[in-house]
């Protein structure tokens, strides 16, 4: 079965910084691109950030170039999203998705976790 599970969100300050995991069941990861995305309440999906299948290529959105990092270790099962100086703006239920490749909003990638809750708030 395949699946995909988020982790490390919780409740972070502003100009703080925490770490998500993206983990994998059922498949190999290092098979897909692995794509972030957010949903703040009432708000659209938005990416945030994806890993090519291989790791080539890394793609961020605007507004956290500077403050996040992807990565991903060949041969684990898990993608990383290091998120720093978080901002309350950055609040929202994050998601991890994998495919073939990467999309700006997660459309057409076929599998997904179930998100994690980032809150930055003092």
């Amino acid at each position: 079965q395949v699946q995909l599970v988020e982790s490390g969100g919780g409740l972070v300050q502003p100009g703080g910084s925490l770490r998500l995991s993206c983990s994998a069941s059922g498949f190999i990861l290092d098979a897909y691109a692995i794509g972030w995305f957010r949903q703040a309440p009432g708000e659209e999906r938005e990416g945030v950030s994806c890993t090519s299948k291989n790791g080539g290529s890394i793609y961020y959105a605007d507004f956290v170039k500077g403050r996040f990092t992807i990565s991903r270790v060949n041969g684990k099962k898990t993608v990383y999203l290091q998120m720093n100086n978080l901002r309350r703006e950055d609040t929202g239920v994050y998601y991890c998705a994998a495919d073939e490749g990467c999309s700006a909003k997660g459309d057409g990638m076929n599998y997904w976790g179930r998100g994690t809750q980032v809150t930055v708030s003092s």
